[in-house]
């Protein structure tokens, strides 16, 4: 198998593939024979430098069209992706290399002040940063035969108790998108898909192009910042018929702007933390649409779905997609892995046999047909905006600042976000709490971290609850302790 020839090559060369929007402004179309191309003749550098099959190489590019064909050209020659979010500080890319060994960077100039200082007295990996260096070079770049279980692409996600850890994923992962390309995202031929996720997070590549390419529907690319109003202007001005965002991005446009119908649209869809009723009965009102919210995570690929063609039911993430199989075993979601087409491959390394059974570390309770609604994380991972934080990074920036001696962090929920960062600091002796001090650990959690990651509340402390072995108490402080 080889998803750029199996997938790409075989759409009609003249259809539409992708459209950027750019952050100054400018608009670039790229038909399907086009992105074959372009991600050809980058595949040739790949070559050029070294690359070979099972390399890593990592990207730090944000939602342009350099990201798209940098993973294409890696799948062509069986090299391995791993697209890091732009939000990452040169401490979270220095562990993610270290962790990966990744042959090659490819990078946007704008990304160098936190690549260098994180490539500090290493030899590898190459680094490519355009536009200084040529991306796309020439000569031939066969396209390589791959097993299913060959590594494709690798992402990190937060634990609770250590550094986020890299899960690969394998070929079938690209093709398995077919499952919740159809019964989920659900875009017809010849229709433009907007997925709004920031290039680097697992829901992005899979919904930003490969699940709209797999149905024949082009992909918008927008490299902004997110703007409540901009983005309904946007969608009215390019015609997006299928919408993809975050459950956070459809609360705030429906709290600050005045929601109208889209004419364009005919599909919009969730993921990656609870979407609140009230929201979907707001969306409803003014567009007339559903928004279908689904499930998944990192490990799993989509998992449920509220399928098309059926209303949403409120606050549900949907039932479980044809053919998955999944269950409730003491209020924890658990699934069998064999039946999940995008089940990933080991974290660390790629393995060979599938675990028996899957614990998602999901709290989910069953109502009628079928559907599941969301509780909570059995662990302490905290779902913020639909990024997954694990407190223990968080803790770790807090606690080296010079001020604190102790630090535990928790969720704490918000209107807009679902739930933020809640930090519990104990001081080192002679400090004093003020807010001054609690804006300063802010800040200093932005620089050492993914600023996504710092604590919006910052509470001060005599001590932690911890239990006899010295753990801290987190459930206490979710509910409130020690204040």
């Amino acid at each position: 198998m080889n998803f750029v020839r199996d997938v790409v090559a075989r759409r009609p060369p003249s259809e539409r593939a992708l459209v950027e929007l750019a952050a100054d402004g400018s608009r670039r179309e790229w038909s399907f024979g086009a992105v074959v191309g372009d991600s050809e003749r980058l595949a040739a550098t790949l070559l050029a430098v070294g690359v070979g099959r099972g390399d890593v190489v990592m990207t730090l590019i944000g939602n342009r069209p350099e990201w798209v064909f940098s993973l294409l050209a890696c799948w062509r020659i069986g090299a391995v992706a791993l697209p890091c979010t732009e939000q990452l500080r040169a401490k979270d890319l220095r562990a993610r290399i270290e962790a990966v060994a990744p042959r090659l960077v490819i990078a946007d100039e704008r990304n160098r002040g936190e690549l260098e200082p994180a490539l500090a007295g290493l030899e590898q990996p190459r680094v490519l940063a355009f536009p200084s260096d040529p991306l796309f070079g020439s000569g031939p770049a066969p396209f390589t035969e791959l097993e299913p279980t060959d590594p494709a692409l690798i992402t990190f996600t937060s634990g609770t108790s250590g550094a986020p850890k890299p899960v690969f994923h394998g070929q079938r992962y690209l093709t398995g998108q077919r499952l919740q390309a159809e019964h989920w995202l659900a875009p017809e031929t010849g229709q433009l898909v907007w997925c709004t996720a920031a290039s680097g997070w697992s829901k992005s590549a899979r919904n930003a192009f490969i699940a709209p390419w797999l149905r024949g529907a082009g992909a918008l690319l927008h490299d902004a910042r997110f703007d409540p109003e901009e983005r309904l202007a946007l969608i009215d001005a390019e015609r997006v018929d299928v919408l993809c965002m975050a459950p956070t991005e459809y609360r705030v446009i429906a709290k600050r702007t005045e929601l109208r119908a889209l004419p364009s649209l005919a599909s919009c869809v969730a993921a990656g933390e609870a979407l609140n009723p009230e929201v979907l009965g707001v969306w409803r009102e003014a567009t007339g649409l559903d928004v279908r919210d689904g499930y998944g995570q990192t490990e799993t690929g989509q998992l449920t779905a509220n399928p098309p063609g059926r209303p949403a039911v409120a606050g549900s993430m949907g039932t479980a997609l044809p053919g998955v199989r999944l269950w409730i075993e003491d209020g924890e979601l658990v699934v069998d892995p064999a039946t999940v087409p995008t089940f990933f491959l080991g974290y660390g390394a790629p393995r060979t046999e599938l675990p028996a059974v899957y614990r998602t570390g999901d709290r989910v309770r069953e109502e009628e047909g079928g559907y599941l609604f969301f509780e909570g994380r059995a662990d302490d991972v905290i779902i913020s905006s639909g990024y997954r934080i694990g407190p223990f990074e968080v803790e770790s920036a807090l606690v080296s600042h010079p001020a604190v001696a102790e630090a535990a962090v928790v969720a704490a929920p918000d209107e807009e976000r679902g739930s933020v960062v809640r930090a519990v600091v104990v001081l080192r002796n002679g400090e004093e709490p003020d807010p001054a001090l609690a804006a300063d650990l802010q800040q200093h959690v932005k620089a050492a971290t993914a600023p996504y990651k710092y604590p919006r509340i910052v509470e001060f402390a005599e001590s932690l609850p911890k239990t006899e072995s010295g753990k801290v108490r987190r459930a206490e402080l979710r509910a409130g302790g020690p204040l």
